[in-house]
């Protein structure tokens, strides 16, 4: 084996020239090896642009100048594009974590499994791995890379504060990837566009944290509800991010709205057409779609509302079980429900951009409550 030692490279009149930095090696003529070691190992002394490999998170990674962040990647082939089911073909991948499910004891239900669809097609939910906790009422957001799962509560427990995270490409377990600030139950669902993950309602109050998905460590908070309530549902376009309906102690129909880009406390956006709680929403690059919820009593209501203006919702249509308690996962032109009070089996599905009442996607392949959905293709990644 040969080598060669470069302490640096210019041009004939060594007016420039790239700069070597770290330890490089070249390998072969297809390949290189960037510099790697754990995230405890990051170096902080580099200069921007500086590219490693994570052998912790098994990512390439950069450095902006501030912070190490990890470069964004996206498959439009999911799975085997010869199937036309919703466990392969290309598309969007939705995914559901958590829940409680049935038969067994009602004090110990929750589980920790995460199942996934292919939004495009038809079928039933398959397997893809598990959560590291049992939990459900709890929270989900994601990038186009990767999923994200936030407190809830598991049998025991007044709550729970971890993050979990998934790479949507892949199948397998779900990682640590730090904590919100209070242990909680029943937050309301979360919203993200590619940069930024929003969850609120920790706690059962007013407060909204954010996490930024390339990187690992505890939330940090944003700004404030505009009434303190849990159990709601959130959408996003790529700018805004909503909190939708919820409860705590009053049954609410409020939605409030936040810009992903700056911090601050949400402000009013308008009001759904019934005041409702664990209800969950779907969103293209424009409109938000609601499906669901209790007012206590179960609904089967869909409404919808145009997200880069101000107003009220308006009816959209009907799932075709009246439920709570459920997930939704989409695309950008359709949004899927998933589970539900009673312990329900369906997933629903509704194309975003029209109206009228949803139609049978396929099952959750067991009875679920309580479970988040998410995907790598909804309207804030747009």
């Amino acid at each position: 084996m040969s080598e060669i030692r470069v302490d640096s490279i210019g041009n004939e009149s060594n007016t420039g020239g790239p700069v070597l930095s770290g330890i490089t090696t070249f390998s072969g003529q297809q390949y290189f090896i960037p510099p790697k070691g754990t995230t405890a190992e990051r170096p902080s002394d580099c200069p921007p642009g500086s590219i490693r490999f994570n052998t912790d998170s098994a990512h390439l990674e950069y450095w902006n100048g501030l912070v190490w962040l990890e470069f964004e990647a996206s498959s439009n082939e999911l799975g085997d594009n010869n199937n036309t089911d919703s466990s392969g073909g290309t598309g969007v991948r939705g995914c559901f974590g958590g829940g409680a499910v049935t038969p067994g004891d009602a004090s110990d239900r929750e589980t920790n499994n995460i199942s996934y669809i292919t939004v495009s097609t038809l079928g039933n939910a398959h397997n893809f791995g598990d959560l590291s906790q049992r939990r459900d009422f709890l929270g989900a957001a994601g990038s186009r890379t990767r999923g994200f799962w936030a407190a809830g509560v598991n049998p025991g427990t007044a709550g729970l504060n971890r993050v979990d995270t998934i790479v949507f490409a892949s199948e397998g377990n779900a990682t640590d990837f730090g904590d919100t600030t209070h242990a909680s139950q029943r937050p309301n669902d979360g919203a993200s566009n590619q940069t930024r993950a929003l969850f609120s309602g920790i706690n059962v109050s007013n407060v909204i944290e954010y996490l930024t998905m390339a990187t690992t460590g505890t939330l940090i908070d944003f700004g404030d509800l505009n009434v303190a309530r849990t159990g709601g549902a959130s959408a996003n376009s790529s700018v805004r991010g909503f909190f939708i309906g919820a409860s705590d102690p009053a049954i609410t129909n409020l939605i409030d709205y936040v810009t992903f880009s700056t911090t601050g406390n949400a402000q009013d956006f308008g009001d759904l057409t019934d005041a409702r709680e664990f209800m969950s929403a779907a969103s293209s690059a424009t409109r938000a779609v609601v499906g669901g919820g209790g007012d206590p009593a179960n609904l089967s209501v869909i409404d919808f509302f145009n997200m880069s203006t101000l107003g009220d919702a308006q009816d959209f249509g009907d799932l075709s079980v009246a439920r709570d308690q459920h997930a939704c996962s989409c695309s950008t032109t359709r949004g899927v429900w998933y589970g539900g009070f009673t312990f329900e089996s369906t997933m629903d599905y509704v194309t975003i951009q029209t109206t009228g009442n949803a139609i049978d996607f396929g099952d959750t392949g067991e009875n679920v409550r309580g479970a988040a959905g998410t995907s790598n293709g909804h309207g804030g990644l747009s």
